[in-house]
């Protein structure tokens, strides 16, 4: 299934026949499918609308999982149509880290949507999960064509950052879990190793940790997750690199120079990391997947759960932290309770309330 969260540039020229603004109703409401450039997508219009449209962004959806045609709607929708807000949501091109693919697809369904349905009086970007990054990077490189962006349990990292977070948690899984016969085909790290499913990478990690309790809660702690969690968190990471190596064409990650700390004995830890080097052309997709200036030109809206494994504390304020200083500074609001994208329809219309207002206004809240 998608992992969606309640469940993480392309311009297309506007003919001037449709170039008309969105100011009316639409009755009945509209529901327009199909496929763009090999991305499903998928409008919904209200009855009464707005005249504003939500460009939603869904997050990651593993590499194989069957798809629903047409696509359907996130579970997301109705809380904006309700609003009488549009909703336009791409299904991306390809599954996995769809980054890249995810803000391209959603450009082109944003400029569909004005060639077919009008020029919205004003239109957000919503994205959970991956789609957070999607949204941030898409308010950044397109910022004509957004009013203000929100990024609900956003993996909101820089390409480079992400990688070298994620890759981290597999060398140091072999480091302190190696395999009895020291085979490299045997790390969750190791390029050259088989590819395995995300069940087989739990199942493995599961089975490890019994063996080394200490070295268990080295790692969680390190991971800032409790260590029933790590075998899910594992995995996750482990599909995102492994599907990274194949987007990029090679190694995204080069840690001959890291040295690592925060695993108990430093040195030991280091002597046992296995060690890569990275490719250059791999690293410099890495690094744009997604490429995150920290420079909003529009207003941009940030919320997490406070316990969240997927996006852990450590992740959540490296980009309000890039962003010092920015034009118009992105506003992180309080966490609320719940695990990875647990939040309730209140929580999520609340935060909306708040991009919205700052846009009307005029007026960032807290100053």
């Amino acid at each position: 299934m998608r992992l969606t969260c309640l469940s993480f540039a392309l311009c297309l020229a506007v003919s001037p026949a449709f170039a008309r603004d969105a100011s009316t109703a639409v009755s009945p409401p509209v529901e327009d499918t199909g496929t763009l450039a090999g991305a499903p997508y998928r409008i919904d219009i209200p009855a009464e609308w707005n005249g504003e449209l939500v460009v939603l962004a869904h997050g990651f959806e593993p590499v194989g999982v069957p798809r629903d045609t047409p696509w359907p709607a996130d579970p997301a929708t109705p809380m904006f149509t309700s609003g009488r807000y549009a909703v336009a949501q791409s299904g991306y091109a390809t599954q996995g880290w769809a980054v890249r693919d995810g803000i391209a697809d959603s450009e082109r369904l944003r400029a569909h949507f004005v060639q077919q349905h009008g020029h919205p009086k004003k239109t957000w970007m919503v994205g959970m999960s991956m789609g957070g990054g999607i949204a941030i990077a898409s308010l950044e490189q397109q910022p004509t064509h957004y009013d203000g962006a929100l990024s609900l349990c956003g993996a909101n990292l820089p390409g480079e950052v992400l990688a070298e977070e994620l890759f981290t948690s597999l060398v140091a899984f072999d480091a302190l879990f190696p395999s009895g016969d020291g085979a490299a085909a045997h790390r969750l790290s190791d390029p050259a190793a088989p590819v395995l499913g995300q069940g087989a990478v739990m199942d493995r990690v599961d089975a490890a940790l019994p063996r080394d309790p200490a070295a268990a809660q080295q790692l969680a702690a390190k991971l800032e997750v409790s260590v029933d969690a790590l075998p899910g968190t594992l995995g996750l990471h482990y599909l995102v690199i492994r599907d990274l190596m194949t987007r990029a064409g090679g190694m995204p990650m080069d840690n001959r120079a890291t040295r690592y700390t925060g695993f108990g004995d430093d040195a030991a830890f280091n002597a046992a990391v296995p060690r890569y080097t990275g490719n250059t052309e791999a690293m410099a997709y890495a690094a744009s997947a997604p490429v995150l200036t920290g420079r909003p030109q529009k207003p941009l809206v940030l919320q997490y759960n406070a316990d969240d494994p997927t996006i852990s504390p450590r992740f959540r304020p490296v980009y309000a932290q890039r962003a010092q200083g920015a034009a118009v500074a992105p506003l992180t609001l309080p966490d609320v309770p719940g695990g990875h994208c647990r939040f309730t329809e209140d929580q999520v219309r609340d935060a909306f309330r708040v991009l919205t207002e700052w846009v009307e206004t005029g007026t960032r809240p807290g100053g």
